[in-house]
């Protein structure tokens, strides 16, 4: 008999494969942002180098499939196929929740992927308020248990608050972060999910020990609209109030970037759909992007392949994207100039204000 966590997996599985999980007027602020065009880039495209160290392995991309899935035998069968494809492809792959396997030991092979992926950058996950449970040693051992080269410990704030069985406490969370930080060093990272990171959050978590941030920012998947979407009444209607609540991830990334860039590697994802907003993303500060949705969804449609092709060309994307501005690396990307919008300049301005040292309201 499948329990709930096994339940509510294989259903955000479905909706995120279907259903409309991007909200209407949800936008990352991509297009606000615009790269310099370079007419004499005096480069060769072939000497374009797109590598990246994370977690202590090489990247040909600074790509990262992010967390997804877990738990199930569907979700086994899709954390195996991505992760061979991220190994082949030399890029990062990240599994879903591991809170299945706290419920369900027998459920640890879902995410066993490494005997497929040897050389592939493997990022384990887990909620901070099961990781606050659990305690510091017990969240190594649930990653060492996946062989993971870092854990991405999850902050899913606004998704508990609309999902009828989420958590309702959230005291601890930056002592408990502190304390896997102090353990875990550069192995962790931590992760929104779809809300975006303020720059005075990335200051708290980075003065905590933490040095890989992925904002996860609105324009993306909304997963308040993912919980709207499994309800009905008045639980269906304050998941699609809030369903595009948070930071745009564009916004997220180059204010998180001005803050704390020196100390942390940032991941830019919620919202990557092809290469020209991965190199906005990387010029606005980030080192890495992440992508799901997308690839999930091609997984969905063609397996291996369609996964395959739509990498490839989110890499062809950014490569173009790289020649046009004639930068030959990816710190050479982030060092060119960039035009945004009034729009844009707006809310930089509104969110470091509200982000400065000692404001409150």
């Amino acid at each position: 008999m499948l329990d709930q966590t096994t339940r509510r997996k294989d259903s955000h599985l479905d909706l995120c494969a279907k259903g409309e999980v991007e909200p209407a007027g949800s936008d990352a602020l991509f297009d606000d942002v615009h790269l310099i065009h370079e007419s004499l880039p005096e480069l060769c495209e072939a000497d374009l180098d797109l590598s990246c160290s994370f977690l202590g392995k090489r990247l040909r991309l600074p790509l990262l499939i992010t967390a997804m899935t877990g738990g199930t035998e569907r979700g086994r069968e899709l954390n195996l196929g991505l992760a061979r494809l991220a190994d082949e492809l030399g890029i990062g792959f990240g599994v879903g929740s591991q809170r299945a396997m706290l419920e369900r030991p027998e459920t640890a092979s879902s995410y066993q992927v490494r005997s497929v992926a040897p050389r592939v950058a493997l990022v384990g996950n887990l909620g901070l308020w099961q990781a606050r449970e659990l305690g510091t040693e017990a969240v190594g051992r649930l990653m060492d248990a996946i062989e993971a080269d870092g854990l991405a410990v999850h902050l899913n704030v606004a998704q508990e608050l609309v999902q009828p069985e989420g958590d309702r406490d959230f005291r601890g969370g930056l002592e408990t972060i502190a304390r896997l930080a102090a353990a875990l060093g550069d192995r962790l990272v931590i992760k929104e999910t779809g809300c975006g990171l303020s720059p005075s959050v990335a200051q708290r978590l980075v003065d905590a020990g933490v040095r890989n941030l992925d904002v996860s920012g609105v324009g993306g998947t909304s997963w308040l609209q993912v919980e709207a979407l499994r309800s009905t009444g008045i639980e269906r209607a304050r998941g699609e109030l809030f369903a595009g609540w948070g930071i745009p991830t564009a916004l997220s990334v180059s204010s998180v970037a001005k803050r704390v860039g020196e100390r942390a590697t940032i991941i830019a994802s919620g919202g990557i759909r092809d290469g020209l907003r991965a190199a906005k993303a990387l010029a606005l500060g980030a080192s890495l992007v992440g992508v799901a949705l997308p690839v999930l969804r091609a997984w969905e449609s063609g397996g291996e392949a369609a996964a395959r092709a739509w990498l490839e060309e989110l890499a062809r994307g950014l490569r173009l994207a790289m020649a046009l501005t004639g930068a030959r690396t990816v710190a050479e990307l982030r060092r060119r100039p960039l035009v945004t919008s009034e729009r844009f300049r707006s809310w930089t301005s509104a969110l470091a204000a509200a982000s400065a040292p000692g404001v409150t309201r």
